[in-house]
């Protein structure tokens, strides 16, 4: 196969972009963070395009990755997904198609506990439209116990990112991919 691409996974807060950045630096792979691409696409961030509805969401979320697995001059390419690409239909189809077809897709799963994710989501101040609800703890525990099992089933590595600099999980992945 012609073209690599490492898929980094995780709960939201899990750090992809900032590890995707690091292991840009370890391997000099080029980095596409979808969350950015969904923004430069549409001209909105993603929590704008969730606000707007969920299918508009996913809807972006998909075409960010189909527009990073184009075959171009980049043969090797680190993207950063969103915290719950596992749960958009058309994004996980990609996904299978080109596993099958054009290129060999590394995914890697960053593992971290939900107590985590939820301080980390907890500090930005305001919470995810997907939280906003009578009882966001809950919502977010739910959703992150039942997308970790997903994405470690479609993961080739797991990865800990429990108490680790992005560079530390970005050499670990490093010594695990190449």
């Amino acid at each position: 196969m012609d073209f690599h691409f490492c898929l980094i996974t995780g709960p939201k807060h899990s750090g992809k972009s900032l590890c995707a950045k690091a292991l840009n630096e370890t391997t000099g792979w080029a980095v596409v963070d979808l969350d950015e691409t969904m923004e430069a696409q549409t001209g909105k961030t993603p929590r704008e395009l969730f606000v707007l509805g969920q299918d508009i969401f996913k809807k972006a979320e998909a075409q960010a990755l189909a527009s990073a697995l184009q075959p171009s001059e980049q043969k090797r390419l680190i993207i950063a997904a969103g915290g719950g690409i596992i749960d958009n239909g058309e994004a996980m189809a990609l996904l299978a198609k080109s596993r099958s077809t054009l290129c060999e897709i590394i995914t890697v799963y960053l593992d971290i506990s939900a107590e985590t994710a939820w301080q980390r989501i907890s500090a930005e101040g305001e919470l995810p439209p997907f939280l906003n609800t009578a009882n966001p703890r809950e919502v977010h525990l739910t959703l992150h116990n039942r997308r970790a099992e997903a994405y470690k089933a479609m993961a080739n590595v797991t990865v800990s990112a429990e108490n680790k600099s992005p560079e530390e999980i970005a050499r670990e992945i490093a010594d695990r991919i190449l």
